[in-house]
């Protein structure tokens, strides 16, 4: 039939970087359908996916990123040794127009010098509106060597500024033979590109994940806020009226839909969702919380402005020893009713559908990638 004939091709010709094991119960769906036997509903519960492969984008720790101004070149060699999992070198917003120039020297120095082992290096270029984004780009790939993994894009507003950065990216890459292929992280900070995030996420293949500008996007909707991140006296609701007692003001979270929608439209295309910068530095328990906030809603990290911000990141972006445990005891039943030939997995008395074993195994590859670092 088609059905099992999509099957069977999921399972021949494609190979979702995601997660082996699903391939494998595609597979045994399509022998029982084909066989005419009962399939057991966890695994059913597959055929309900889409015939559609969402190929995950180059796998990266993404826990915390390090902001470094690029005019701070001291400064980069401290980075490079901290605890974060990508260091960003600044080329845009805290540069002044004046050290441009000097700023992109210094990171083409630190990245042909410095000693990055085996973190994911960055550079925030400047914007396509500026003038200094063909230079940026030219002059890293050209000088740089090849230890630049991802271009930073900000003020990424439709699909057409990735085409266009891809275009010169490749222009370059091509030109000087560089082996490895840059990826891009785009940031959504302004409302045209909140408005286009679907279409820019799927773009280009370049594409790695996408971050929340949340400074730049709160001036962009005119928001009632002067702050970067976290949470705003004037949002918030009151509880009904109940005679004369006391009513509460609950406080809510003004970047929550903002937030939401990255979350989903890099999910959608494979890339990693990363939550932007938390300005306060002196407030360490409010860091803390807007973390909480980014895991719960399914971004893989969050930005640091500061070297005391990336212990906080590392930590809430990481699972725990018991969600590991559980996650392999997962992955081991699994194992164990593929080789007795059942139908379907449980668990101390429950069913694990294959979106569990695929998250248990997402979970298990993040612990043994961490313990690498």
């Amino acid at each position: 039939s088609f059905l099992v004939q999509k099957l069977d091709q999921r399972h021949t010709t494609e190979t979702p970087r995601s997660f082996q094991g699903s391939q494998e119960m595609l597979s045994r769906v399509a022998q029982s359908l084909r066989s005419g036997s009962r399939v057991a509903a966890p695994i059913a519960g597959a055929l309900r996916n889409s015939f559609t492969v969402v190929q995950e984008a180059t796998p990266r720790l993404n826990r915390c990123e390090l902001y470094v101004p690029g005019t701070q070149a001291k400064i980069i060699p401290k980075a490079a040794k901290s605890a974060a999992d990508v260091v960003v070198m600044d080329l845009e917003d805290s540069v002044a127009i004046g050290e441009k120039e000097v700023a992109r020297k210094n990171v083409i120095q630190a990245l042909k010098e410095v000693d990055f082992g085996n973190k994911t290096v960055a550079v925030r270029i400047n914007g396509l509106y500026s003038h200094h984004m063909y230079r940026d780009v030219v002059d890293i790939i050209e000088q740089a060597g090849e230890r630049c993994d991802v271009f930073i894009i900000p003020m990424v507003g439709v699909d057409k500024d990735v085409y266009m950065a891809d275009a010169l990216v490749s222009q370059v890459e091509t030109a000087v033979g560089r082996k490895k292929k840059l990826g891009f992280g785009l940031i959504i900070e302004a409302t045209m590109g909140m408005m286009n995030v679907h279409a820019i996420a799927a773009a280009s293949k370049r594409n790695e994940s996408l971050h929340f500008g949340v400074a730049d996007y709160s001036a962009s909707t005119k928001s009632r806020t002067t702050n970067i991140g976290g949470p705003n006296k004037l949002y918030g609701v009151l509880t009904d009226k109940d005679g004369d007692k006391p009513r509460d003001f609950v406080w809510g979270d003004p970047w929550h839909y903002a937030m939401s929608r990255i979350v989903v439209a890099a999910r959608a295309n494979g890339l990693r969702p990363v939550d932007g910068p938390f300005g306060d530095i002196a407030d360490p328990d409010g860091y803390r919380a807007q973390c909480n906030r980014g895991a719960a809603l399914g971004m893989e990290g969050k930005w640091a402005i500061h070297p005391s911000q990336v212990a906080i990141a590392n930590e809430v972006f990481s699972p725990g020893e018991a969600e590991v445990t559980q996650a392999r005891r997962v992955l081991e039943a699994m194992e164990k009713a593929q080789r007795e030939g059942l139908g379907a997995v449980s668990l101390d008395g429950k069913l694990v559908d294959i979106a569990s074993i695929k998250q248990a195994e997402a979970i298990v590859k993040k612990a043994e990638d961490i313990a690498a670092m």
